[in-house]
């Protein structure tokens, strides 16, 4: 097993909340700007997968559960589906608008493409750490 080096370490450190806080800004955010669920959810898987790289696969899974993390996946995936048949059950088609529109250029300006940008974000960003916690545990020799 190679070590890390301490600069190394610390910065991963001091940079993992700022990933996770871009991620979720790039999720709120991505109906005003560019950037939406799936690149805020790849920001923050990859802010897991760089904690589990340098920290170590096994510490990290204590802080991030894969049955926590593949959890929240699955509830993201029922909800994304829930709010489109609820869409359809109140005589709109598949993924229809549903909530009301805020002020343009607000957060909550855009009805239901902020909880569709949440839930695809949490989807995508545990999926991906998933994903890793599962190629790790392939690839290793225990």
């Amino acid at each position: 097993m190679r070590r890390i080096s301490n600069v190394v370490r610390i910065f991963t450190r001091k940079l993992f909340p700022f990933m996770l806080l871009y991620g979720c800004y790039l999720i709120s955010h991505g109906h005003l700007s560019p950037g939406g669920g799936f690149q805020g959810g790849v920001i923050f898987g990859s802010a897991i997968i760089l904690l589990g790289l340098v920290e170590g696969v096994k510490a990290t899974e204590k802080r991030f559960q894969e049955m926590l993390l593949s959890l929240v996946k699955n509830i993201g995936m029922l909800v994304f589906v829930l709010a489109g048949f609820t869409g359809m059950f109140l005589g709109g088609f598949f993924l229809s608008d549903f909530i009301p529109k805020g002020e343009i250029g607000t957060v909550p300006s855009a009805g239901l493409i902020l909880y569709l940008n949440l839930t695809v974000g949490f989807m995508v960003g545990t999926g991906i750490a998933v994903v890793f916690y599962r190629l790790v545990r392939f690839g290793s020799n225990d």
